[in-house]
């Protein structure tokens, strides 16, 4: 009230205010304290999307885009039968021009028709999406390797150089509808990961 010269009242619904939105919460017989932090998942984003939350400007280059029958791998994980159709889309991505990673992008061809008829997106997150299949939620893996001939040619790296290998199995709901391998070059890229505990 001294502080920011203001009516207790006012205090008070600024209070009550920030209670109704989780920044404060209320213990009988001890007060008023600043709330701990919720506990929830990060969004799902895009390459653009992240690289744009890092500052960076995300662009893309199409490597290969093509109908393929899915492989033992690529089948489970997309809970398709091997040797179905499935879209195979390799993309060199970079950040503020330098390039960053080179992803291989798996998807159900009979979920999205026409995919690779309508043009290339620029997002596959916002093509999806455009589609009522934007991932919700995604199983991920990590791990540190180092960059084979073809890969270091792209990335623009010595061969045998660290890198992270990022996979990821994105579901909308419970339909499978994104299976992708990305090589991120380990001097470039950090990951950033949420986690927390219940209660």
């Amino acid at each position: 009230m001294h502080r920011f010269g203001v009516a207790r009242m006012t205090v008070r619904q600024a209070m009550d205010a920030l209670v109704v939105e989780g920044l404060l919460e209320r213990i009988p017989g001890r007060g008023t304290f600043v709330a701990r932090p919720r506990r929830a998942a990060s969004r799902l984003t895009s390459y653009t999307e992240e690289m744009a939350r890092r500052g960076l400007l995300g662009e893309s280059q199409t490597l290969l885009a093509r109908r393929e029958q899915a492989g033992p791998g690529v089948a489970r994980a997309l809970n398709v039968t091997e040797g179905d159709a499935v879209i195979h889309w390799r993309r060199l991505r970079r950040a503020d021009g330098q390039p960053m990673c080179v992803e291989d992008a798996y998807l159900n061809e009979v979920l999205i028709p026409g995919f690779l008829q309508s043009g290339m997106p620029t997002s596959l997150y916002d093509a999806l999406e455009s589609r009522g299949l934007r991932p919700t939620w995604a199983e991920d893996s990590v791990n540190a390797d180092v960059a084979g001939d073809e890969e270091a040619k792209l990335l623009e790296m010595e061969t045998g150089g660290p890198v992270l290998r990022h996979s990821r199995r994105g579901l909308s709901g419970e339909k499978v509808v994104e299976v992708s391998r990305t090589v991120y070059r380990a001097d470039r890229y950090t990951m950033w990961i949420q986690v927390g505990s219940e209660g």
